[in-house]
């Protein structure tokens, strides 16, 4: 065993627990990741926030929305990532897909939030091969013929590619460049999102690989599937396997157009809200062959990574530094841990384009019940889409309603 494990985290870009066949959907072939869960562990209670700005603000700080919140599509300028707190323990750090925190506005909105964020060159990667790295209405397309800044200057490779397969090639070429040192490559994907475009799979590619059609989403699904395999794969060839923690997780639900069959069930995608359709996301780790095979229930949220990747490179963050999670590491060796009681979450994406119709939403929860700040309180092991508020009645659910009550007090108080 290397003295220090690479570590890979996938952001998969929309995509609800309900569309993987190893947490019952049916409606999606995922053999990659159901081959992935059962060498690995798979979270079966992972939770992150119902947009991507907010999911991604929480993963790469460790912190709660309401410290570090600027607008969507905008990172704080000054805010340090896990990328610098990797490269501080001694990581080659990378990250390739989606970036879109600097200058999300188009030029005629809220102009004051124009230019504003962070640029990936200062966000603690030594190497970035990223969508979306500059002004909104110079993105271009993310999947056929994408638009690619990689460190610092355009990609003029791409025409006639595909996105993904570029950003999965340049994952690889960087572990494989760097083998024999210790690396942390982030990966936020660009895959599953809207528009909903054709594959190279899909039917139809070569005619018209830019058509928008919700009924490309299975095709995106699975081909999402197909380069999870292509990492793994290419780990495998690389000798990198055993020594690397490779973690794949959703950045919010999948999007309203779609519904997908969960068991016997339809389930709509719910981004946007805070039900699980929403925020109930999939997440599964796999590291060598540790713990193959686990189902782990314990409560997860997103600030809950980096003080797991810290202690999987040996290291830990400043004393001064802020982190509201809490290490999985001992569930990814198959150990019982120290899990949540509940989770806290933040949500506000506003300022940002697009973002009118949200407003502020706090709330606490288990994994049987869920409480807002306006009081509003649910069962969520047996109503996941909150259709029926409830009043404290059983033992239960008085202490339940109680210990969220005093979670929500506890960060009021902080803001």
């Amino acid at each position: 065993m290397a003295d220090k494990q690479n570590i890979i985290l996938i952001l998969a870009d929309d995509l609800g627990y309900e569309c993987l066949g190893s947490y019952g959907g049916k409606s999606y072939a995922t053999p990659r990741l159901d081959e992935m869960a059962e060498r690995g562990v798979r979270f079966t209670h992972a939770y992150s926030l119902p947009l991507c700005t907010p999911t991604r603000m929480a993963l790469m700080t460790g912190m709660y929305n309401f410290r570090n919140w600027r607008a969507f599509g905008v990172m704080d300028p000054d805010e340090k990532t896990f990328g610098h707190y990797m490269q501080d323990a001694g990581y080659k750090t990378c990250i390739t897909g989606k970036w879109q925190l600097w200058s999300y506005n188009p030029p005629d909105f809220e102009p004051e939030w124009r230019g504003k964020g962070k640029l990936p060159e200062d966000a603690g990667f030594d190497e970035y091969f990223l969508w979306h790295a500059g002004h909104t209405e110079d993105k271009g397309s993310r999947y056929a013929d994408p638009v690619i800044n990689t460190n610092g200057e355009p990609f003029e490779d791409a025409d006639g590619t595909y996105g993904p397969d570029l950003y999965t090639g340049y994952l690889l070429d960087f572990a494989s460049r760097h083998k024999d040192e210790p690396f942390f490559i982030y990966y936020p994907m660009a895959l599953t999102h809207g528009p909903f475009m054709p594959t190279p799979d899909s039917p139809g590619w070569e005619e018209d690989r830019h058509r928008n059609d919700v009924g490309n989403f299975k095709d995106m699904v699975e081909y999402m599937d197909k380069l999870i395999g292509y990492i793994l794969d290419g780990l495998d060839e690389l000798g990198l396997r055993d020594d690397t923690l490779v973690m794949f997780i959703g950045d919010n639900g999948s999007p309203r157009e779609v519904t997908s069959m969960l068991g016997d069930r339809e389930f709509q995608g719910g981004k946007g809200y805070s039900t699980d359709a929403g925020t109930r996301v999939p997440f599964i780790a796999q590291w060598g062959d540790r713990a193959a095979g686990t189902v782990c229930d314990d409560l997860v949220d997103c600030t809950d990574f980096l003080p797991t990747m810290m202690q999987v490179a040996r290291t830990a963050l400043p004393g001064d530094v802020v982190c509201d999670g809490r290490s999985f590491l001992p569930q990814l060796m198959g150990d019982d841990g120290d899990p949540r009681d509940w989770i806290y979450q933040w949500h506000n994406p506003l300022p940002g384009h697009g973002k009118a119709n949200y407003q502020l939403e706090e709330w606490a929860q288990t994994k049987e019940y869920k409480l807002y700040t306006d009081g509003r309180f649910y069962n969520v092991a047996e109503d996941d889409l909150e259709t029926k508020e409830v009043e404290p009645e059983t033992e239960e659910q008085d202490e339940a309603y109680a210990m969220l009550r005093s979670v929500l007090s506890h960060y009021w108080k902080q803001q």
